[in-house]
């Protein structure tokens, strides 16, 4: 799997005794991740037809083709995959629009310009998205105050962060 992947959704708890599942998805539209080709960490493939709200069928897409997940137990063990797609398979984003898997990898700049490290990771617990800064592992929010300037063309971001993050030397 050399192409870029795009994290779009992680399985969660089986819903029901026929193998439906709850889907927890990331995109801005869910019911687009039906029109994706998604994949796991390991490399299996899968299809989801949503039910209701964030319930759906997934199915294992093999070389015979697809397989419905039809049994809790199996469901079950399907709990907490990340589902990935292919970043060529997603819409581009629109002018000053980007995915946050963009960001990863990115310079980081202060304001005067002097870069101050590298986005490596991109963390979202429920409470807003933020941005870890390595090295030094600098967390800062992403939001516009404290990251006021991301130049995907250029790649680097300027970060300002909150008096209350203390930047290491």
């Amino acid at each position: 799997m050399n192409e870029q992947l795009i994290l779009m959704g992680v399985i969660g708890k089986p819903h029901g005794v026929r193998g439906l599942l709850r889907v927890n998805c990331f995109a801005e539209e869910p019911e687009a991740l039906a029109e994706y080709p998604l994949s796991d960490r390991a490399g299996r493939r899968f299809s989801l037809e949503w039910m209701h709200d964030n319930v759906a069928q997934l199915s294992e897409v093999t070389a015979t083709g697809k397989r419905a997940i039809t049994d809790r137990n199996e469901a079950e063990k399907l709990t907490n995959t990340e589902l990935f797609a292919p970043r060529d398979a997603l819409p581009a984003p629109d002018e000053e629009e980007f995915y946050l898997a963009d960001l990863i990898g990115m310079k980081a700049r202060n304001e005067a310009g002097v870069e101050i490290g590298s986005i490596t990771a991109v963390h979202d617990y429920g409470a807003g998205t933020s941005l870890e800064i390595s090295p030094g592992a600098l967390l800062v929010p992403f939001t516009r105050a404290a990251v006021p300037v991301v130049d995907i063309a250029a790649g680097y971001a300027v970060v300002v962060p909150p008096v209350e993050v203390v930047v290491p030397s």
